[in-house]
């Protein structure tokens, strides 16, 4: 039975909008400051680990828009983000242009749950706040991976906004995956 894991890249306020640089804001490409040698190895691995991604529209499409350009360029990583199946949760994306898209536009809890008993490894998240809240507040994260950059943003979104429903997490790991950088992995506390 698979898990969702939630990764994130995020500063130090919360902010995980534009970590790469893509979206155009005038404070993006803030993880690029900060080398994590370590970060990218986990990143692969957890790519590695798991069978699907699970995306909300905006991320799904940044994606989209960028990775079938580097399949070739950027080795093992870029071949299975190409290769791996992609959901996409959206109510307005009808003709997905990445391979092994699928889109799902109404029940979410019922989507996860069928990913979840169909694919054994991970049901990766990435990005995606939106879809982020609604599977927090469907209390469906099996597990965060947040990858905690030294920076302070002070604006743009960020992972958890306001109103979620209050919930204890507990720590499983702690780790530096650079000078500057600590990959932090909570799961919701009781599981």
């Amino acid at each position: 039975m698979g898990k969702v894991v939630v990764s994130e890249f995020v500063s130090l306020d919360g902010v995980i909008e534009d970590p790469g640089g893509a979206e155009g804001t005038d404070f993006g490409g803030w993880t690029f400051r900060f080398p994590a040698p370590e970060g990218q190895q986990f990143k692969l691995a957890e790519l590695r680990a798991a069978d699907v991604q699970l995306l909300g529209r905006v991320t799904y499409e940044g994606f989209a828009a960028a990775w079938p350009a580097m399949k070739d360029t950027t080795g093992e990583f870029g071949v299975t983000m190409n290769a791996m199946p992609k959901v996409v949760v959206s109510t307005t994306l009808t003709s997905p242009a990445w391979e092994n898209t699928t889109v799902v536009s109404g029940d979410v809890a019922g989507a996860v749950a069928a990913l979840t008993s169909r694919y054994d490894g991970d049901i990766l998240v990435a990005g995606s706040a939106t879809l982020v809240g609604t599977l927090r507040d469907l209390d469906l994260v099996d597990e965060y991976r947040l990858m905690v950059h030294p920076v302070l943003l002070g604006r743009g979104k960020r992972l958890f906004g306001e109103g979620p429903t209050p919930a204890d997490l507990t720590l499983v790991e702690s780790r530096s995956v650079g000078p500057d950088v600590l990959l932090l992995t909570y799961r919701p506390a009781g599981r």
